[in-house]
């Protein structure tokens, strides 16, 4: 880790990057609209605590080629991963040969991570296995997400969502296994449905993901600080989590013990690193 002012005062332990636990990713582009002088000043004075970047909602299609290749440079300067965010969702509906070019564009602007969305269309498994394969195949990584919530990923209502009905969290799990198995690097599970549009937090589908898939190999999208809050205090600093870009230091702040609310004061440690 970087060494940093008031050194001297104890802090829970993080590891340095590259990091298999405790992973932070944060949004791009989409709610507010910021190019590479904005990152490099995130990245200047917190990049040691973020592990990846995620550009939302198809955003980089709507960004010139040499605005994406310096954004995704900066960030691998920073030694930050890169990810497209839940785009192919779209992609998707114009058949296997758009998909390898989507693919192959990606690999040519610099990107690590292709995630793999299915929160508004419907798609069978082996067909989102056939897409992992194409990922690890064009040699990068596949990060697919999945969550309970059909129509989940596009801000809609409550109402909306709640009339979609939920999917049972032991197909999650057992499509996430069939993933990782398959090649997936790591699984990203979709807040909606669970911590976010809901009027009461499904933590026992939280509780069930992590008892058997593991701490590694999930990441929880945590957008709001009271679900950031909720994931450390209840899994520790190491549970690996996608914020937006303006909460980074919120969360560091609280994975490391030196701040917090009343309900997580002096309760983060983390004392063998």
């Amino acid at each position: 880790m970087a060494e940093t002012t008031f050194s001297f005062i104890p802090r829970a332990a993080r590891s340095a990057k590259p990091r298999r636990i405790g992973i932070t990713e944060i949004r791009g582009p989409y709610y507010s609209a910021y190019g590479p002088r904005h990152l490099a000043d995130i990245l200047e004075t917190v990049g040691t605590y973020v592990d990846g970047f995620k550009y939302a909602g198809g955003s980089f299609a709507l960004m010139p080629a040499e605005a994406v290749w310096s954004i995704n440079k900066l960030a691998h300067d920073h030694d930050v991963y890169v990810s497209t965010g839940g785009w192919i969702e779209n992609v998707m509906r114009f058949g296997a040969d758009v998909i390898d070019r989507y693919i192959e564009e990606a690999r040519a602007l610099g990107f690590d991570v292709i995630e793999i969305s299915t929160g508004f269309i419907s798609l069978p498994t082996d067909s989102l296995l056939r897409v992992v394969q194409k990922v690890k195949k064009a040699g990068l990584k596949a990060k697919p997400e999945l969550g309970i919530q059909f129509g989940a990923g596009g801000s809609t209502s409550a109402e909306e969502l709640a009339a979609e009905g939920t999917k049972d969290v032991g197909w999650l799990i057992a499509q996430a296994e069939r993933a990782l198995d398959a090649g997936a690097d790591i699984i990203m599970i979709e807040s909606e449905g669970i911590t976010e549009n809901v009027s009461t937090w499904r933590t026992d589908v939280v509780a069930r993901i992590i008892n058997q898939l593991g701490l590694e190999k999930v990441m929880f999208e945590a957008a709001d600080p009271p679900v950031f809050e909720w994931y450390v205090k209840n899994y520790g600093n190491e549970v690996n989590l996608f914020v937006d870009h303006s909460q980074i230091v919120q969360l560091e702040a609280l994975r490391s013990g030196i701040w917090g609310t009343k309900s997580t004061w002096g309760r983060i440690q983390n004392p063998s690193g």
